[in-house]
């Protein structure tokens, strides 16, 4: 099988990898408009060649779009339009719904399948990539009744072999759920890196006093820009929902702190601490897999 690989960045890189590791291909061909990511993925035997889209995606069974999802929405219809009838293309982006819906007016709709491995690091470019990144992950399939068996099927194998487990969602489901528990997630890092960098001016303060709960809160706020701007605006009608509820709880910590009812905060935390429950029973489910 050969395989093109259209953005060769943490999450094209690492499947590079993990493909030339499990021999899932003779070829991989890599795509990207950056000389320097391309050099490098050369360099580090990510890819076996660079090649244009044009190029690409005639010579792959399996073409694998791993770019900003803003990019993802320009590019797919090229890509389609240059497909052989036996081909697969997928998408690894972390919104759906828009991708989706581009995707839906193209001729070869049923070629594609829309799909977001759960996995990846605030780290980005092909020097990023890791062995083994996707291993015991999930991987999400959206709206897969509109793809071809046989492309699904070949997705399937793909994310199997590679470790991952597979659920399947509608897009809008999808894309409601990552505001919550990944896009959120990102913006209140940005949001903590941008305060303390305004209030503490003091960067030799800031190392010092920095403990490993700051590190872990703000370590995503290191993400690429290029990657998570594009995603806050795909998703900006489920982002906001999760925005203002989260607003509404800060609020309520804010009022509850200026008038040190500190009873209602320790009742506050204890019912937070919930999430704890239900992420280490996800974790106990998934050992037992």
């Amino acid at each position: 099988m050969i395989v093109s690989i259209i953005g060769l960045g943490l999450i094209g890189g690492s499947l590079a990898i993990s493909i030339r590791e499990k021999e899932l291909a003779k070829r991989i061909i890599g795509v990207d408009n950056s000389i320097k990511n391309a050099e490098d993925a050369l360099a580090i035997r990510l890819v076996d060649e660079i090649a244009n889209i044009e190029t690409a995606v005639p010579l792959a069974d399996l073409i694998i779009i791993a770019v900003p999802v803003d990019q993802t929405k320009l590019i797919l219809p090229k890509v389609l339009d240059s497909i052989n009838n036996n081909s697969t293309v997928i998408d690894v982006g972390s919104t759906k719904e828009g991708i989706c819906r581009t995707a839906d007016q193209h001729h070869n709709r049923g070629n594609f399948v829309a799909t977001h491995p759960i996995a990846g690091t605030e780290n980005y470019g092909p020097l990023a990539a890791i062995q083994g990144l996707f291993n015991d992950k999930l991987s999400i399939i959206c709206d897969r009744e509109k793809s071809f068996d046989f492309a699904i099927l070949q997705t399937e194998r793909l994310y199997k072999s590679l470790g991952m487990k597979i659920i399947n969602m509608k897009s809008k489901e999808h894309d409601l759920h990552a505001a919550y528990v990944s896009q959120l997630s990102h913006i209140s890092s940005f949001t903590l890196g941008l305060t303390v960098l305004e209030i503490e001016k003091n960067e030799e303060t800031i190392f010092e006093l920095a403990g490993s709960g700051f590190a872990s809160t703000v370590r995503l706020a290191k993400s690429s820009p290029d990657m998570w701007a594009p995603i806050f605006d795909q998703n900006s009608k489920h982002l906001l929902e999760a925005l203002n509820a989260y607003i509404k709880n800060l609020q309520l910590f804010k009022k509850l702190i200026e008038k040190k009812q500190t009873k209602e905060i320790y009742n506050l935390m204890k019912e937070a601490n919930d999430i704890g429950r239900i992420l280490e029973g996800n974790k106990l489910i998934k050992e037992k897999q």
